[in-house]
């Protein structure tokens, strides 16, 4: 009884994932065929600290996390960072602007190391 209850669990993440794939599949197809191409890296030669991001952002609309994860470290603390501003700017939080200069801290830490780890590879 209760391995039915988790497969059926299961089976409705799947089917709202599938669903959100589907729904955003056409913008995701035009997206993937119109990326704006890095002028950092057109001059230069080299991947800047934002690069990455368009196509982190493509893997969290397919719903794949890992990938988004790996193409850009730093989008889901920005995104979380983003978010809180916009709850803060509404609800005005008690320490709400110290959390937001920490989490601006940990974003910036967050890019460095991404971008210097790339660097290296």
């Amino acid at each position: 009884m209760l391995s039915e209850i988790w497969k059926n669990r299961i089976k409705f993440f799947f089917s709202v994932r599938n669903l959100s794939f589907y729904y955003f599949c056409p913008m995701i197809a035009w997206l993937e065929k119109h990326m704006l191409p890095c002028p950092v890296k057109q001059t230069m030669g080299m991947d800047c600290p934002g690069c990455g991001m368009q196509r982190a952002i493509l893997e969290l609309f397919k719903g794949n996390f890992v990938e988004s994860f790996i193409a850009y470290p730093a989008l889901m603390p920005i995104m979380a960072m983003l978010i809180f501003l916009v709850l803060h700017l509404k609800f005005d939080f008690k320490h709400g602007a110290l959390i937001l200069k920490i989490a601006f801290i940990i974003n910036a830490i967050v890019i460095s190391l991404s971008y210097f780890l790339k660097l290296i590879h």
